[in-house]
């Protein structure tokens, strides 16, 4: 089964003597992204593309000599570089090829951002445009299905993610497969190789006990404690769970009261099949008793997707008094904030909390369900 992905054409992306970098986690769809844009160039352009895992690559690009990084691309209209993080110093090697060769054109793409945003950032200042793929989007499956039939496939998404060798796969005992075997291979190798955490036990450790607190506000010092960590080694943990798109950091917000809680965070999964592989859990959805985190942690990782998709430059945060009064998800965009509870099963309406009307008069509130939420992700 072919997905359709919302950068199904990177041409209008690719300008010269820009580069182009593709961020996402691993098994992403970058490399099949890239490979099946490649193929549709016409014979007019003259590509070349590499891995960041050829031995001769990483020397060649890795070596600050102009003549031997110009003899590479010469000749060629684009040069695309997959896994580009396992090249050192590649930064720089990128920007020698944008300044010094006319018209060309690249791509590179990272599964760990942490590592290639710290080698490309500087050199490519000004240079450079980047684009992150992440998990498959409601946006991209409505492309593949009408919104009837993705909804009744809504506990599918809920229990197995949307990563795109589990929607492929409609067997649910190959979907926990797959799901095990990226979390067992992948998606901690970067940490594990570049960051040379000894081990990846206390790394999933440090996941369960995200996992189960999805949805509520996390204490570094408590997580260090169960842990026998300090607080500075589990913030750094966190730092790279979020660089390498396992979980993302939701913070409070506040502007008026002194009882808002701001210094707390909130941590979401990227896709919530992984965080199920990290419980073992893929149950269906009326034996749980986490479905309110299944909805929220969806919601919140869809909506990423949207506003980066769709370009819409928001701040976002939860809010909380200390009294308990809450929104889950807070949007500031044009001037504007816009709040949005998350309500799996809604027994009656849900106005906006009494304090939060009072503090921000002018903030839109809505309530996000079953009925609406392919409007608020699509």
């Amino acid at each position: 089964m072919k997905i359709p992905r919302f950068y199904t054409n990177l041409a209008p992306l690719i300008k010269p003597n820009k580069v182009l970098v593709i961020y996402g986690s691993r098994r992403a769809g970058k490399t099949t992204l890239l490979r099946e844009y490649l193929g549709g160039i016409n014979g007019k352009m003259q590509y070349k593309l590499d891995s960041g895992d050829n031995i001769v690559v990483q020397e060649t690009l890795s070596s600050r000599n102009f003549s031997k990084i110009k003899n590479y691309a010469r000749g060629y209209d684009l040069i695309a570089i997959d896994e580009a993080q396992k090249i050192p110093k590649i930064g720089e090697a990128l920007k020698i090829m944008v300044d010094e060769i006319p018209d060309i054109k690249i791509i590179a793409t990272g599964s760990s951002s942490f590592e290639l945003s710290g080698q490309i950032g500087e050199p490519l200042t000004g240079r450079k445009r980047t684009i992150t793929l992440y998990p498959i989007s409601q946006i991209e499956m409505l492309e593949l299905s009408n919104a009837y039939e993705i909804k009744n496939d809504l506990d599918k998404y809920l229990i197995y993610g949307g990563y795109p060798e589990v929607i492929a796969n409609k067997n649910p005992d190959e979907k926990k497969e797959v799901l095990e075997e990226l979390l067992g291979s992948y998606l901690l190798k970067d940490i594990l190789e570049l960051e040379k955490v000894k081990g990846s036990k206390i790394l999933l450790d440090l996941l369960r006990l995200l996992a189960f607190q999805v949805g509520s506000e996390v204490s570094l010092p408590e997580l260090g404690r169960q842990l026998g960590l300090d607080y500075k080694t589990v913030a750094r943990y966190l730092d790279l769970f979020e660089k390498s798109f396992i979980v993302y950091n939701l913070r409070g917000f506040s502007r008026n009261l002194r009882k808002e809680v701001t210094k707390k965070s909130k941590y979401y999964f990227f896709d919530n099949g992984i965080r199920n592989a990290i419980i073992a859990n893929f149950n269906p959805l009326e034996t749980r008793d986490d479905i309110g985190k299944l909805w929220e942690n969806f919601l919140v990782s869809e909506r990423i997707k949207k506003r980066s998709y769709k370009s819409i430059y928001a701040n976002a945060y939860f809010w909380r008094t200390y009294s308990g009064q809450e929104i889950d998800l807070i949007e500031e965009r044009e001037g504007t904030l816009f709040g949005y509870e998350f309500k799996w099963s809604p027994r009656k309406p849900t106005k906006a909390p009494k304090d939060w009307v009072s503090a921000y008069p002018k903030a839109e509130y809505s309530v996000i369900t079953k009925e609406n939420y392919l409007e608020f992700l699509t």
